[in-house]
């Protein structure tokens, strides 16, 4: 996959974060254009193991050497996991933003909420107005 490919198995919100959805439950990172126009990430502050996350409401921040950013949610749910090797290793969310690099998994709230995200070509044509 390039590092500027946006997979079809996600779904994207316009804040520039994604959502793999997989029954009743979602894992959710930041893309590939947002990481990129972060720069070098130097800190991920991810929210607690059972913390609620608001759709459109920021959960986390992530730190670049340019500046600190809210994460924004693309859906509504409970934090089931951390993804502690970005906690610890930030770099990872910019080298592998959809793959190693994701940031949380949580159980979703109310599964009707993917509906309102964007498709890939959707999300393609988001950025080109960027």
């Amino acid at each position: 996959m390039s590092t500027e490919s946006y997979p079809d198995d996600l779904r994207y919100h316009a804040e520039h974060d994604w959502a793999r959805v997989d029954g009743e439950e979602a894992v959710l990172g930041i893309t590939w254009f947002a990481q990129d126009a972060l720069g070098e990430l130097v800190h991920f502050e991810a929210p607690e193991v059972g913390a609620t996350v608001t759709k459109d409401q920021a959960y986390a921040e992530v730190e670049s050497v340019k500046a600190v950013s809210d994460v924004i949610a693309p859906l509504s749910g409970e934090v089931l996991e951390v993804n502690e090797k970005a906690v610890d290793e930030p770099e990872t969310i910019n080298e592998a933003p959809y793959g190693e690099g994701w940031l949380v998994r949580i159980r979703l709230a109310d599964p009707a909420e993917v509906d309102a995200l964007l498709d890939p070509d959707a999300y393609r044509a988001h950025i080109a107005e960027q």
